[in-house]
Parts: C-alpha cells; sequence; structure tokens
C-alpha cells in the first residue's frame, strides 16, 4: 500500500495543454512531479501506475512568476513537469483520470 502511495506522491497530475497534446501524438504523456523527483523515479512510478513500458523521461523545471495576488507581490511555485515517452503500442489515456 505504501509503495503505492509512494508512486502516486511522485507523479502529481497530467498537464493537458496544447503542447502536451501534440506531444500525445508522437508517443509521450507529460505530467507534473514532484520537485526532488528522479528520471528513474518517474519512470518506474508511471510504469507501476499505469502498466505501460516507458522509453524515456525528459524533465523540465518551470520557475515560478513574480505576480501580484490582492495588490500585494508574491511569487507562484516553481513545477517539474516529465515527458514521458512510451513504448510502441503503450498508450495512457489522461482524460480518463488517475
Amino acid at each position: 500500500m505504501s509503495v503505492k502511495a509512494n508512486h502516486y506522491d511522485v507523479i502529481r497530475k497530467p498537464i493537458i495543454t496544447e503542447k502536451a497534446t501534440m506531444a500525445s501524438e508522437h508517443n509521450a504523456v507529460v505530467f507534473q512531479v514532484a520537485m526532488d523527483a528522479t528520471k528513474p523515479m518517474i519512470k518506474e512510478a508511471v510504469e507501476a501506475v499505469f502498466g505501460v513500458k516507458v522509453k524515456a523521461v525528459n524533465t523540465t523545471i518551470t520557475k515560478g512568476k513574480v505576480k501580484r495576488f490582492k495588490g500585494r507581490p508574491g511569487v507562484r511555485s516553481d513545477k517539474k513537469k516529465a515527458y514521458v515517452t512510451l513504448e510502441e503500442g503503450n498508450t495512457i489515456d489522461v482524460s480518463t483520470g488517475l
């Protein structure tokens, strides 16, 4: 049970944007992941949760913007995204939810 929860701690949520939809045409899925997650951890988590074979994992860190909240300056938190490329024949339908 704790192993399953650990995988869900690594994978926060799927990212559904125009860019992520274009990536899905090339057999890739985009997830928001924990900031301290490594590529092997992400690969293991995706394979365990969705039951698919992962070919490659690419990650990016998006720095949080400085924005104004109710007139006061604030900072959005940093985000880490993982572009997970799947082996041929494997698919993940992110629209159905986890």
